[in-house]
């Protein structure tokens, strides 16, 4: 009864929106990351319980049931199988645990971010970037909530060949605030990483979005933490391969993947807006699957 008060009473629109964003968003994000990284699992197990009283963490398919710190709880493996991978070369697979925010055509460069709420491709990639590969491709919004696993994968075999990092500010990415904060996406802090399809040679680019809490990525083919004290090179090339369902990097906490891929992909039959999905679902079709009979 009493953490279903709590959930209903941070759900109503005002008193969230108000809570997660008309506040110091920057300065408790830093203050969350350090919080997080304080070694001491009796203070661990009593902050995952108040986590409790508002989101329903599932911590059953951890590969570790005990943790030192709030940071390890965030960033946790999971046990070997938890997430399948969809093996059909045809598709793309979800390359993270995940609601559906949005997904649909990018019409003439621009995306829809909620309704009434486009953004335009060239400010989410930054001004270096060539956009033209996805002017008029497809999208899929990829919203991780706080209790989610909180890694991310290749969604096929692919190779990653450049990083863009942008800095930006820390607002929630919820549906609330997507409905009252315009371009929010293109305000955030954000990482964009151009991809090839190894096999076919398509681009793909995913762009994972920083949000209040959790301005941190950490990717494993680059040996640096991206977060707001972060002051490296903006500009990265990589040469990176991973396989189909490989672990790219993580977010500290919960946030937003924007997977793009050009014209001519299709999203798999069945994904809606709202659906939650496990990282390894079927979630694009290829060009190819879509002239088979």
């Amino acid at each position: 009864m009493k953490m279903n008060f709590f959930r209903q009473f941070f759900l109503q629109e005002d008193i969230n929106f108000l809570l997660t964003n008309r506040v110091p968003r920057i300065f408790l994000t830093r203050c969350m990351g350090w919080f997080s990284q304080i070694q001491s699992p009796l203070l661990t197990r009593w902050t995952i319980r108040i986590w409790r009283l508002f989101t329903t963490l599932d911590l059953s398919d951890a590969k570790k049931q005990s943790f030192g710190s709030l940071h390890e709880c965030f960033t946790r493996e999971l046990l070997p199988g938890s997430r399948p991978v969809d093996a059909d070369a045809a598709v793309l697979c979800s390359p993270c645990d995940a609601i559906v925010g949005a997904y649909g055509q990018v019409v003439d460069g621009m995306v829809m971010q909620a309704k009434g709420f486009p953004y335009s491709l060239a400010e989410l990639f930054g001004p270096s970037q060539d956009t033209s590969d996805f002017k008029d491709g497809c999208f899929v919004t990829l919203r991780l909530t706080s209790a989610m696993y909180h890694r991310f994968h290749a969604p096929h075999d692919l190779q990653v060949e450049h990083v863009t990092y942008i800095s930006g500010d820390t607002w929630n990415v919820n549906p609330i605030a997507l409905q009252r904060v315009e371009r929010l996406f293109c305000r955030n802090e954000r990482a964009v990483l151009r991809t090839r399809l190894s096999a076919t040679g398509h681009p793909i680019a995913l762009v994972p979005v920083a949000a209040i809490l959790v301005a941190s990525m950490r990717f494993h083919f680059l040996d640096v933490l991206m977060n707001l004290r972060y002051r490296g090179a903006n500009e990265i090339p990589c040469a990176a391969r991973f396989s189909k369902g490989q672990e790219l990097g993580w977010f500290e906490h919960g946030s937003t993947i924007i997977l793009f891929a050009p014209s001519g992909f299709k999203v798999c039959q069945g994904i809606q807006t709202g659906e939650a999905l496990r990282m390894g679902q079927a979630l694009l079709h290829l060009p190819q699957a879509l002239s088979k009979p």
